[in-house]
């Protein structure tokens, strides 16, 4: 598990959700994923973060969000 708090709100049949997740490839495990499209709470946080807009990946770093941030930055992130 990671020291931080990452959770990764994406949607299926988004390429950089997929690009975010090979990327963090076995340590995608450590961050808690929530599908916008299955949970509507999920898809409200994300709008909230993105001026209304559901734009995916969102992930949301111990409390501070990064709309489509660098795969590299979250993974690292998950190894601290």
């Amino acid at each position: 598990m990671s020291a931080h708090d990452v959770t990764i709100y994406w949607r299926p049949g988004c390429g950089f959700c997929h690009t975010l997740r090979s990327v963090l490839g076995p340590d995608a495990s450590k961050a808690q994923w929530r599908n916008i499209w299955e949970d509507p709470e999920a898809a409200e946080v994300v709008r909230g973060l993105n001026q209304g807009n559901e734009v995916v990946p969102t992930v949301v770093i111990d409390g501070k969000g990064y709309t489509n941030p660098d795969p590299g930055f979250v993974h690292e992130t998950l190894l601290e």
